[in-house]
């Protein structure tokens, strides 16, 4: 429960920006996960080498037992939705509140 119990700390740390700021992120849905999927197989595939080759692996006492495909448990899948979209909408948030910073890039 550790691990899910994390996730939940990370997405709750900038959910609320999604209504706070308006930020219609969660509404763009096909373009959050065009922007979360590419990144979230290359590391998920990473991962599932790693546990094959046995370069790591995960504490059975910090996640809840359930394993997807490639014996990767359920946690690590959405540990590659929740942080991708946590910094989302904190990107997006700062973007909003100081749009300023945005023009300094050009």
């Amino acid at each position: 429960m550790a691990y899910l119990a994390m996730l939940a700390f990370t997405v709750a740390g900038s959910w609320w920006l999604e209504w706070a700021f308006k930020l219609r992120v969660l509404r763009r849905i096909r373009f959050t996960l065009s922007t979360i999927a590419p990144i979230s197989i290359f590391f998920l595939v990473w991962d599932a080498l790693a546990i094959h080759l046995s370069h790591w692996e995960f504490d059975s006492n910090q996640i809840l037992g359930i394993y997807l495909a490639f014996n990767i448990p359920l946690e690590e899948f959405l540990f590659f939705l929740a942080v991708p979209l946590a910094i989302i909408l904190t990107y997006e948030g700062v973007r909003k509140l100081r749009p300023q910073w945005s023009e300094q890039e050009s």
